[in-house]
């Protein structure tokens, strides 16, 4: 008999989702290297660029925050781990929104701390990444079989 595969359960984020969730990295780590750039050689130009990452970022997180968001409401069950995935990420995009309002200040006088935020929301954002693609986050009706059907019985004629 042939196997028949289950196509209804969803367990991973919508592609967009991902693509929106994992472009958040890059941006902090750019913003970030660009700060310490800025912090080591007195110079406005990397503070100037990491201003511009750090909006990026988050564009990108403001995005997967709104896809969460849609999706934590939409779903009918879902495991705490999705619940802590949006959890984080609205932390990043605060942490992320600190460091864009404090990159606003003079670069001179914003360059002690800079680097910490950055730092900081690139933690939480490479946190948020790392629940987003972890696994399942809806709960399952059935048990997992890898998404093949159980063999059927022969039926009596």
């Amino acid at each position: 008999m042939a196997a028949i595969a289950d196509r209804s359960r969803h367990d991973a984020i919508h592609p967009f989702h991902a693509v929106m969730l994992a472009g958040t990295v890059p941006l902090f780590l750019g913003a970030l290297i660009g700060d310490y750039a800025s912090w080591s050689t007195q110079q406005a130009a990397g503070s100037a660029f990491a201003v511009r990452l750090v909006v990026g970022g988050l564009v990108f997180a403001s995005v997967a925050m709104l896809c969460a968001l849609f999706e934590l409401f939409r779903a009918e069950r879902l495991h705490g781990r999705f619940a802590a995935y949006t959890f984080v990420l609205l932390a990043t995009w605060g942490a992320g929104l600190l460091g864009a309002l404090h990159h606003a200040r003079d670069a001179v006088a914003g360059a002690p701390a800079a680097p910490l935020l950055s730092l900081a929301t690139l933690v939480l954002a490479v946190a948020a990444t790392w629940l987003g693609f972890s696994g399942p986050h809806r709960a399952s009706r059935e048990p997992a079989l890898g998404g093949v059907a159980p063999p059927a019985t022969a039926q009596a004629r």
